[in-house]
């Protein structure tokens, strides 16, 4: 490896400069490679946990009630989101990003490595003891039948929360890290390889939730949940060996420091709240100090320290940028409100489908003419496309209420249960899996590459995982709207009817409050995404500007 001009920064050899021969990725192609291979192998082992996880804590394994498993599945998705900044600010801070997402592999290994062990008798009896027993009750009518009720106390519990939380710490540092780290192998080979890299990234993603989905799940459901689970072990600890093994190849920037802190306090003090950031004497005390920095280079405190300009300039690009961040939280709340399972399964189809064609073809077709819009472009072009994909759920909603009751119904087995569904053809639902999945081709892969090239140098990590924790927070919110209109005295998606049925309920009118949510989001995001391009681009430091005005 050699140093590559900045300080510490690590470069290959083969790589030290910019391709010539035409290739924007020459001595790059194995990094890259590596990245997208871990990323996939990452994902195979992530959606491998998730997607059985409720069956196996309500199997004979632990006979978990299903609201118990349900809020134990929900605990461990919404932490995996919502801690990723955490992983972004111990890269920016400490680590790096190599660092930590190297570090990050270890809780998460260890924490996949505890479902295969509860899995097993003898390992979940060291780990968790014997079963609790049950409680007899009457369950019939004259009282001559008993049945078994509830268990003492919830079986594992402590062992399967800690596990859980384990691993959405390692999930979480690891998606906020690994989609920059592997951004920052091409960012100096201009911003067409970076987009072509978010691309195929993307896709990589896809791949991993596809092998789980249709392999993983398939055993986990038909075979055991030992075997079931020891995949995405496997796929894990290959994922490390990988990106250990490609060391050499990678381009490895150290931490810079994170001014979180420095970003809070200037935005206690632009709203006049001194009291918490700081007074107008300590703000002009801080400017001298820059400029006793810059005239006398050995009195500053820390090599590469920011200077008050900077944090000044980098101040206004977090200023634009989280605007566009918290537009995304009613989009994610309208994406992740469709079917889980066959979301992710035609989802991905879609992607698998699209990414390439969009890489290959028409953004191409675009670049040569001078018409490829900008990430904000493409992004408010994803969130039309999420409300065209929510109003057809809708509409097909309210065409399958009237089916059912006009009694143009059929039965549909589920396991041993019977379900009333309407006869509508299952092709149907085409139009709203391809619209949501080109919204995600528009908004969330351009949301990947608008966070990593607008954030500050210094920030880049905790604002990849801000992105992530933001989609963490839609979701929730979403889930928390489903909640309050599911309430017995008055919501549209109480069903007391018949549990588990969903033909009682009015699902159109909450899908259509989503599509008026979302098209206000829409609106917001237009009018967000011109006026950010009409404000004049900030410099990323403002260090080069300083010189330039003394010059």
């Amino acid at each position: 490896m050699a140093p590559a001009g900045r300080r510490g920064e690590r470069r290959p050899l083969l790589a030290a400069g910019r391709a010539r021969d035409g290739s924007p990725l020459k001595g790059r192609w194995a990094a890259c490679a590596a990245v997208l291979v871990v990323e996939s192998l990452e994902r195979a082992a992530f959606f491998s946990i998730t997607a059985n996880l409720v069956l196996y804590l309500n199997s004979s394994t632990f006979n978990w009630g299903g609201t118990q498993a349900s809020r134990a599945s929900l605990l461990f998705l919404g932490a995996s989101y919502l801690l990723s900044p955490v992983g972004g600010w111990l890269a920016d801070v400490y680590l790096g990003r190599y660092g930590t997402v190297a570090l990050s592999f270890l809780p998460y290994l260890l924490a996949a490595c505890l479902l295969p062990t509860t899995a097993s008798l003898d390992g979940r009896l060291s780990l968790c003891g014997q079963m609790p027993s049950y409680s007899i009750q009457n369950c019939s009518a004259d009282h001559t039948r008993t049945c078994p009720g509830q268990p003492q106390y919830q079986y594992c519990a402590p062992v399967v929360y800690s596990g859980l939380l384990l691993l959405a710490l390692g999930v979480s540092s690891t998606r906020a890290n690994l989609t920059p780290f592997g951004a920052d192998q091409v960012t100096d080979r201009g911003e067409d390889t970076t987009r072509r890299f978010f691309n195929w990234f993307y896709w990589s993603i896809n791949i991993g939730a596809v092998f789980a989905l249709l392999v993983v799940a398939f055993i986990q459901q038909n075979i055991s949940f030992l075997v079931g689970y020891l995949i995405p072990v496997a796929c894990l600890a290959l994922a490390l060996f990988i990106f250990l093994l490609a060391t050499p190849t990678f381009v490895t920037k150290p931490p810079t420091g994170s001014q979180v802190s420095v970003m809070i306090k200037l935005a206690l003090q632009s709203c006049g709240c001194t009291w918490l950031g700081g007074n107008r004497a300590r703000l002009s005390t801080r400017r001298s100090q820059a400029g006793a920095r810059e005239s006398f280079p050995d009195s500053r405190p820390q090599p590469g320290a920011p200077s008050y300009e900077e944090d000044l300039a980098n101040f206004q690009v977090m200023a634009k940028i989280l605007p566009v961040m918290l537009a995304f939280i009613p989009y994610w709340m309208v994406y992740f409100q469709f079917p889980d399972a066959w979301l992710l399964l035609a989802n991905v189809v879609v992607l698998l489908a699209l990414v390439p064609l969009k890489d290959r073809v028409i953004d191409p077709f675009l670049v040569r003419r001078k018409l490829l819009p900008s990430a904000l472009k493409r992004m408010s072009l994803g969130m039309f496309f999420g409300l065209a994909s929510i109003l057809a759920a809708g509409v097909l909603e309210r065409e399958r209420l009237q089916y059912v009751h006009h009694n143009q119904t059929v039965s549909q087995f589920i396991g041993k249960d019977s379900y009333v569904a309407a006869s509508l053809p299952i092709w149907w639902q085409i139009p709203q899996y391809l619209l949501i999945g080109i919204s995600e081709l528009f908004a969330s892969i351009p949301g990947l590459e608008f966070a990593y090239s607008e954030a500050p140098k210094s920030m880049k990590g905790a604002i990849m995982g801000l992105f992530f924790f933001i989609s963490g927070v839609g979701s929730l919110l979403g889930s928390g709207l489903l909640t309050l209109l599911s309430l017995p005295s008055h919501g549209w998606m109480h069903c007391p009817e018949d549990y588990g049925n969903i033909n009682n309920c009015r699902m159109d009118y909450y899908f259509f409050l989503l599509a008026g949510i979302q098209s206000v989001t829409c609106l917001l995001f237009a009018w967000i995404s011109v006026h950010y391009e009409k404000q004049p681009r900030q410099p990323g430091t403002c260090r080069l500007c300083v010189k330039q005005e003394e010059d």
